[in-house]
């Protein structure tokens, strides 16, 4: 008799590793849901047929699923949305997933529709089947899925999935496009100044030298300066790169990312962003999750891992223990000092209503309005700042060239 090889969830959340005997795949998964698991991956490790044909289908298929290159949000979330479409429209989901096969271009994510496709048919359930493609629908897509064929409301749970990926891909683009206008016009200040100071400055320091002028200490500065990135231009590439390696190799120490996640959120101006969107992240993600049936524990174990800041991800393991141990979320997240007064009250109406998905997609929708409102007020801040900063500059060149030139023409009046 087969031997099945599983991974599964209990109801706290807790991660289980063990294997089950039985005739075929099906009652393997119905065995595992019998004891009240939530099964995450089931292999078949041991039978005593195991026939040619059946393996060589399976190294073609592996070989079929070689590609070169990942799967972008552009690619999952226009997927997501039209698998939600099909499914609501009642088509199978075989069908559903042959369908939009048919419209992929070749990569990735079409090689692995197809194995989907093939693994449903040969009896697995479509988060398992997707679980085998983690680089293409990670853990948090998985279980939101297994939580919708667990409940029977795929169709919904897709639809939900589709909204909330939208969604945080929105938030992202508002960032990025946050970040982009002032850090275009920086590079491109620098660049100039550059410029100047690699080729005008030495044209104007060797006409200091022929004709014998002291320079005052402002003009010696900048000269040297110039020499400087005139010998070593590779610095002005190098050092940019050294320090973003040391930062990300700093980050990697635990200790060090952690007092580098809290800082973020004290940055002037872009610490109120930063902040507003871990926030947006982990209260719509939780909201997600648990109001497509998923655990709260296992949800919580999901939302450690997409915040994308250590500081968060501490507050959302104290969260997980306070749980597990019968007490609220509201009590660690006010202790975490990451979240405002209004977003604690906020969670801790929806844990005594029962409408704690409700209240946190509040919370990130108001989240999402008030970082629209920071990333028009940022642009319109930086604007004076980068003409202050380009105007020092500027300036600073204009008068140390012109000083010297000021001392000789004193000096010949004299």
């Amino acid at each position: 008799m087969p031997i099945f090889k599983y991974q599964a969830y209990d109801s706290n959340g807790t991660s289980i590793k063990d294997e089950v005997e039985t005739v075929s795949y099906d009652e393997a998964i119905e065995a595992i849901r019998s004891k009240g698991y939530y099964p995450t991956s089931v292999k078949q490790f041991k039978d005593k047929i195991v026939t040619e044909s059946t393996t060589t289908k399976k190294r073609k298929k592996s070989l079929s699923s070689i590609t070169i290159g990942g799967v972008s949000a552009k690619q999952i979330n226009p997927f997501t949305r039209q698998l939600s479409t099909l499914q609501n429209a009642d088509i199978p989901i075989v069908q559903s997933l042959t369908i939009l096969e048919t419209q992929m271009r070749r990569g990735l994510l079409k090689s692995a529709v197809g194995d989907i496709i093939a693994d449903i048919k040969g009896g697995d359930t479509l988060s398992i089947a997707m679980s085998k493609h983690p680089k293409v629908f990670d853990k948090l897509y998985v279980n939101i899925i297994n939580a919708g064929e667990i409940s029977g409301t795929l169709d919904a749970i897709l639809e939900r999935l589709a909204t909330y990926r939208e969604k945080t891909q929105k938030l992202k683009r508002k960032i990025i496009s946050a970040m982009m206008y002032p850090t275009t016009v920086i590079l491109a200040s620098c660049a100039i100044l550059s410029a100047i100071m690699m080729f005008i400055i030495p044209r104007f320091a060797k006409m200091f030298q022929e004709m014998g002028v002291a320079l005052p200490w402002l003009t010696a500065a900048l000269i040297s300066v110039s020499n400087f990135l005139f010998v070593y231009w590779y610095s002005i590439f190098g050092i940019p790169v050294a320090v973003f390696i040391i930062f990300k190799l700093i980050g990697k120490i635990d200790i060090c990312r952690l007092i580098i996640d809290r800082l973020k959120f004290k940055i002037p101006v872009f610490g109120k962003l930063i902040n507003k969107s871990v926030v947006s992240k982990f209260a719509r993600t939780l909201a997600t999750l648990i109001s497509s049936g998923v655990p709260i524990l296992e949800a919580l174990n999901n939302v450690r891992n997409v915040t994308g800041n250590v500081a968060m991800s501490k507050a959302v393991n104290k969260i997980h223990d306070s749980i597990r141990e019968g007490e609220s979320i509201a009590r660690p997240l006010k202790e975490s000092k990451i979240c405002e007064a209004m977003v604690v009250n906020m969670v801790e109406i929806g844990e005594q209503t029962g409408e704690l998905d409700k209240m946190l997609t509040k919370i990130a929708d108001n989240y999402d309005n008030d970082i629209d409102s920071l990333v028009e007020s940022l642009t319109s801040l930086l604007e004076p700042f980068i003409v202050i900063f380009l105007g020092i500059s500027v300036g600073t060149i204009v008068i140390a060239l012109f000083l010297p030139l000021i001392k000789l023409m004193n000096s010949l009046g004299g």
